[in-house]
């Protein structure tokens, strides 16, 4: 299974630090512009070749934005196969990257910031329930808190004493800022979505 994230900034407009930002989050994950493109100004499309590491990539890319301006990013999962890919990911196709689309252009009729399409309308309905919870907790992120998340999401094997180190407070700072943004239901949720992508398969 393959994955392909479809997203696009939120008010976009009320500030021009967000670019920068995305593009590091972007190139961590691939190269442009076979593996992502930013187009339309404030849109992007990132292919993910296991759609396991999908639902990860996209909650430490919100993170990312948050982090930096407290922006937030829009975007939805498409998860199946892929017939070519492209020089250019925006030329490359098959059912990843129609599930992708077709969801991102629901996203705002359903009030959603994060969803999925797949191959399986239960799979879909279950972690789709499960991602209206967690965006609960998302979608309220302070700058500090997203900081502290992508700083954890960025390195799961790194101390919180060491987040503390990077971002210049102390240890049970960085605890408190990881507890108030739900951090470990946030890692169970994404620990869900790789169980259910595997009875996919």
């Amino acid at each position: 299974m393959r994955a392909v994230i479809t997203g696009d900034i939120i008010n976009s407009r009320s500030s021009s630090d967000w670019l920068d930002s995305l593009k590091r989050e972007l190139e961590r994950l691939g190269s442009r512009p076979a593996d992502w493109e930013i187009y339309r100004g404030d849109a992007f499309q990132i292919f993910i070749n296991d759609a396991a590491d999908a639902l990860a990539n996209a909650i430490l890319i919100r993170a990312a934005m948050k982090a930096e301006n407290g922006m937030d990013v829009r975007m939805a999962i498409g998860i199946g196969d892929v017939d070519h890919r492209a020089a250019n990911v925006l030329e490359s196709n098959g059912t990843a990257f129609v599930n992708s689309g077709q969801k991102f252009e629901l996203l705002k009729k359903e009030r959603q910031n994060l969803a999925v399409k797949s191959p399986s309308d239960i799979f879909d309905r279950d972690i789709n329930l499960i991602l209206k919870l967690a965006s609960i907790a998302i979608d309220g992120w302070t700058v500090s808190s997203a900081q502290a998340v992508h700083a954890a999401l960025i390195a799961p094997d790194i101390s919180q004493q060491q987040i503390g180190e990077q971002l210049g407070i102390k240890q049970n700072a960085v605890s408190g800022r990881l507890k108030r943004a739900f951090f470990d239901e946030i890692k169970d949720v994404i620990g869900i979505y790789r169980i259910k992508i595997l009875e996919l398969i």
